[in-house]
């Protein structure tokens, strides 16, 4: 019974060798991308999810519809905040040189690449904002609570409603439609965004003005 066992070791383990050596296989594939020639830093996937900070980055249609939708709201000249949304954020800035700008509030400090355009943000703080952020100077806020709780999405409430001069469009869960309905007065869209890795919870976007969402 002993020998059996002991057969079955080195089986389980070159199982597991092999998926690390593709692991780090891939990461260093990963890692070869960022370092080539033509890399571009605002590519989603270029910094990676953090799960533990509750990080989940939209699929590649998803984020270009998303920022396409933004931009479109904003208008020319617009000023388009993302809250907890930096894939939105990376989409739009692939679209370097047309008639808008963007400004990302994200907690995770990796953002801080980007330059000016990043604003730390903490949710649990949500109008510990900097003195140059004006009230109501953004003409769309995109925001994406972390979490699927009443708690974060009325605090994350409170800063976007400081920002905006009056469009919203949210990313939660379906689960969040009443306290979304309740919090900032936006409604279901038709539009399903999705992720690049299936989530467990059903996501919806959610605005308060006409869009092309529907």
């Amino acid at each position: 019974k002993m020998d059996d066992d002991d057969d079955d070791i080195p089986q389980l383990s070159s199982h597991t060798l092999a998926a690390l050596q593709e692991f780090y296989l891939e990461q260093q594939q990963r890692e070869g991308m960022k370092t080539s020639q033509g890399f571009n830093q605002y590519s989603i996937g270029s910094i990676e999810e953090d799960w533990q900070l509750s990080q989940f980055w939209y699929s590649d249609e998803t984020a270009s519809c998303l920022a396409n939708e933004a931009v479109v709201a904003a208008g020319k000249g617009g000023r388009i905040a993302c809250v907890s949304a930096p894939s939105v954020y990376q989409k739009l800035k692939e679209q370097d040189g047309k008639d808008f700008s963007a400004c990302i509030l994200e907690y995770d400090k990796r953002f801080s690449v980007y330059g000016e355009e990043f604003i730390f943000y903490d949710y649990n703080h949500p109008l510990n904002l900097p003195e140059n952020l004006l009230p109501h100077s953004f003409d769309i806020v995109i925001a994406d609570p972390p979490y699927l709780s009443e708690e974060c999405l009325q605090k994350t409430a409170e800063t976007i409603k400081y920002l905006t001069k009056g469009k919203i469009l949210l990313c939660t869960g379906a689960i969040m439609e009443e306290q979304a309905a309740k919090h900032l007065g936006v409604k279901i869209c038709k539009f399903i965004p999705k992720h690049s890795r299936n989530l467990a919870n059903e996501f919806r976007c959610y605005v308060n003005y006409a869009s092309g969402l529907d």
